[in-house]
């Protein structure tokens, strides 16, 4: 009696479980329109999708809730709806309500005013920093190979020593090191007259890149150094003799040096630190001097010591050092005009 009640309440249960196996596995209606594409095969055409989305979706009047609107500022009454009639006119209308251009389907672009850009700064610019830091590092370097020649310039500077050739002769292998002072002298006083003219005379120029006009500026300077250095080699060969000459050039190099090492703590300053320009006009005035007068110091040492002849001293400096002053000031008071932008 058992064993046949046994098998009929086997048989239910399993029909029950294949029962809940159907529901489990039956599809459930697609809630978004991503669902339903997600039925159709891949290679299904738009016109098919829009017609599978239009079966399971139907649209139906929107119905707006009749509550009334708590959301509103404190202190202030509650808002006053759009189907209220005695609504004024020009609440339900903007003034533009009738122009024919007048799309409010067209996004506007965004609200507000566009926020001016950054503007470019030294300080900002990667290439300068990364220069400026590989100048430094190669000026100490220069320092730690040429330590020795430099230390006896400095210390014999205002006389003559009496190993003043055996000097030169060891100074000649370093001599490239000092060479390099004076390449970083070129591209400091470029730098420093990019800082003065874009703050005194112009901001805008016909070069795209700052890059560029440092880089006129840098070449200019080369140059006026360049042939300064053959000028006095020429000069001073023919009325003094090749001794003098190799002598006054080394001199005339080690004091450009020196003014470039000068310079540097003065842009450094002004870049990083916000130094005031006027000030840093006032140093590299202050500079120029000073180099100037050591310049004006050593040549009369070299040629004029044992016969003073003032006349030949007035000339000399007028000839080689006021005119090729002058001559680079024109030249970058010219540029500066022709590159700016004159609005």
């Amino acid at each position: 009696m058992l064993a046949p009640q046994d098998s009929i309440v086997s048989h239910a249960v399993a029909s029950a479980r294949v029962a809940d196996t159907i529901v489990a596995h039956k599809p459930q209606r697609p809630q978004t329109p991503y669902q339903v594409l997600r039925m159709l095969p891949r290679d299904a055409t738009p016109a098919q999708q829009d017609s599978a989305i239009q079966a399971w979706f139907q649209p139906a009047e929107v119905h707006y809730s009749s509550r009334p609107d708590t959301l509103h500022l404190p202190g202030h009454g509650v808002g006053r709806s759009l189907k209220d009639v005695k609504l004024p006119q020009y609440y339900r209308e903007t003034f533009f309500a009738n122009d024919s251009l007048l799309h409010p389907e067209l996004s506007g672009g965004r609200y507000g005013v566009a926020g001016d850009p950054v503007p470019y700064t030294v300080r900002g610019d990667d290439t300068i920093t990364a220069l400026l830091i590989a100048c430094f590092v190669l000026t100490l370097v220069v320092f730690s190979h040429s330590r020795h020649i430099i230390q006896h310039q400095l210390k014999n500077f205002f006389f003559e020593a009496r190993t003043e050739g055996m000097i030169y002769e060891e100074s000649v292998g370093k001599f490239r090191f000092i060479v390099f002072l004076n390449l970083l002298t070129c591209l400091l006083l470029a730098i420093a007259s990019f800082f003065y003219i874009t703050h005194f005379v112009s901001t805008t120029f016909l070069v795209e890149e700052p890059y560029q006009l440092i880089g006129i500026f840098g070449a200019v300077f080369l140059t006026y150094f360049v042939g300064k250095t053959i000028l006095y080699r020429w000069v001073n060969t023919v009325f003094f003799g090749g001794k003098k000459s190799k002598q006054w050039t080394w001199q005339y190099t080690f004091i450009t040096a020196l003014e470039g090492v000068a310079l540097f703590p003065a842009v450094i300053l002004q870049i990083y630190f916000n130094l005031p320009m006027q000030s840093v006009t006032y140093y590299l005035v202050f500079i120029l001097f000073l180099v100037k007068m050591l310049t004006f110091y050593k040549s009369w040492a070299i040629f004029f010591r044992q016969n003073s002849m003032f006349l030949q001293i007035i000339l000399y400096l007028c000839t080689l050092e006021i005119v090729p002053l002058l001559s680079l000031g024109g030249a970058l008071v010219w540029i500066t005009d022709v590159l700016k932008v004159n609005f």
